[in-house]
């Protein structure tokens, strides 16, 4: 992974790892809420030696003094100081209760001990630090003094008297937080890069580049209202959508520039993908950029075209694959534009054999040579053979791959699919992608006005003419190139003449 795949997954997975570091952030403030407040209460003993010799004989006795210190701080936390204390300040504990809340050390080199305490009473607190430094002079006093008699050689003294904090030290509300959210933060980082590595799903473009290098003909926008609105013609002109299937429209056109057919098979991996709406969308917008296009409902086991268009399926490509009727009689205009749809026909028990048949292949020809184009609609390549058999008759395959449904064995499975039996894949469309995101596929630069003019153009385009001509004679051609919509099927007649 390189720092762009770090950045996509920060960009994926931003509102886990926000939400998993504002929980720690929470944490740990209400750590600090509900934390009973603690006081420290701190003292200073001196230990000296009692001897008032000479130079050496003081300098001795700091040696022996710094080595005895660390036996005196170890005695702090021990009953025999910590009884005393309890039992001059009459407190309702024992000494091993007492002793995690008292803490002793020094410095290196010195002759100081620290006494701290710690209490959920200031004042108490202080007075615990007071009584168990005095109890460890008079404990140290008793230890040190010789068995034959005499004073101690050691002697201790409060240099720092305890005294009643006025904050409590514990707990640390900043720090509490600081680690509460660094901790959050570092956690949710960490389950989303075990997201990522166990999500095998393509969200987008980085994930397609790992499965295939297949061109990426466009990527359909999501549209939450493409449910109850499925059709191109049924959303706004400057909508993210229709300009999505505007922009497979050209990529189209250049991915089969090499002319290996008119025919375009529109397959996905799974059900669900959209690849029925994504063939209808296109061939409506083909047909809205002047061309004669048909539309093929060649799904015969889930047909979905003509419950997207309003029409009628009782007779359709079966229809006309088992001889019952002529293609030109069975070919359903629609809309304003020469756009024709042939339904599925009746659902029959043998797709398969049906779509491989010469019948199919010789009706795939006939429609290329009346259309400008020819879009079918497939199954789906897992499931069922039927969208492989039938693309060996079509010029090209065009596999749509639905963001957040499809995992990368599943594509991987499709795309070898169309391999093993020699198909040519045109590319890839990615359906259902973000607008916005790291997985977005649009980008939004013309304004609302300049939207509208730029639709209006793409509904308007036709291929560039050389043609130099009278305006006429142009105007007169013009109308043999693009006859009336109703004569579609007449023209479809002729070329089966011609065929035949």
């Amino acid at each position: 992974m390189d720092l762009r795949d770090y950045l996509r997954l920060l960009r994926r997975n931003w509102i886990l790892i926000v939400a998993a570091a504002l929980t720690g952030l929470l944490i740990g403030g209400a750590a600090s809420v509900l934390s009973k407040p603690m006081y420290s209460a701190d003292t200073q003993l001196f230990v000296a030696i009692q001897s008032s010799g000479s130079v050496l004989e003081l300098q001795q006795g700091n040696t022996f003094s710094q080595a005895r210190v660390q036996s005196y701080v170890k005695t702090v936390s021990s009953p025999i100081v910590l009884q005393p204390a309890i039992d001059a300040l009459g407190l309702d504990v024992s000494p091993e209760d007492l002793a995690p809340r008292v803490k002793a050390s020094t410095e290196v080199n010195t002759v100081l001990i620290n006494i701290s305490v710690s209490d959920h009473s200031p004042v108490q607190a202080a007075a615990i630090a007071q009584a168990v430094a005095n109890s460890l002079i008079e404990v140290v006093d008793s230890l040190e003094k010789p068995k034959t008699g005499g004073t101690s050689p050691v002697g201790l003294s409060v240099i720092k008297p305890a005294k009643a904090p006025s904050a409590p030290s514990a707990p640390n509300t900043r720090m509490n937080l600081i680690v509460g959210f660094l901790v959050g933060l570092a956690l949710g980082i960490g389950l989303a890069v075990l997201r990522t590595t166990l999500d095998n799903r393509i969200r987008g473009e980085a994930d397609l580049r790992n499965v295939t290098d297949a061109p990426l003909l466009g990527g359909i926008a999501f549209d939450q209202d493409a449910a109850k609105k499925p059709l191109l013609t049924q959303t706004a002109p400057q909508s993210p959508r229709a300009e999505s299937f505007r922009q497979l429209r050209t990529n189209l056109q250049f991915a089969n520039v090499a002319g290996h057919g008119k025919s375009v098979l529109i397959t996905s991996s799974l059900p669900g993908e959209g690849k029925s709406t994504t063939a209808t969308n296109l061939a409506i917008a083909l047909a809205q950029a002047g061309q004669s296009v048909c539309l093929v409902d060649a799904d015969l086991r889930r047909p979905m075209v003509n419950e997207y268009l309003g029409l009628d399926r009782n007779a359709g490509l079966t229809t006309a694959l088992v001889g019952s009727a002529d293609v030109d009689e069975l070919l359903q205009p629609w809309g304003t534009d020469s756009l024709y749809v042939l339904t599925s026909g009746q659902v029959p028990p043998n797709p398969s054999e049906l779509l491989g048949s010469d019948e199919m292949k010789q009706l795939i020809t006939r429609l290329e040579g009346a259309f400008d184009s020819v879009v079918i609609d497939a199954p789906p390549l897992l499931p069922v053979t039927d969208a492989a058999v039938l693309s060996q008759h079509v010029g090209g395959v065009v596999v749509v791959a639905g963001t957040q449904k499809v995992r990368t064995q599943d594509l991987e499975k499709s795309l070898g699919a169309l391999s093993m039996v020699g198909s040519n894949v045109l590319g890839i469309v990615l359906n259902q992608l973000p607008v916005k995101g790291a997985d977005a596929y649009s980008y939004t630069y013309y304004s609302h006005d300049d939207l509208h003019l730029t639709s209006a153009r793409s509904a308007d385009w036709r291929p560039i003419s050389h043609d130099t001509s009278p305006a006429g004679e142009r105007g007169e051609r013009s109308k043999i190139a693009s006859p009336p919509a109703r004569s579609r099927s007449r023209m479809v007649s002729a070329e089966r003449h011609d065929q035949s």
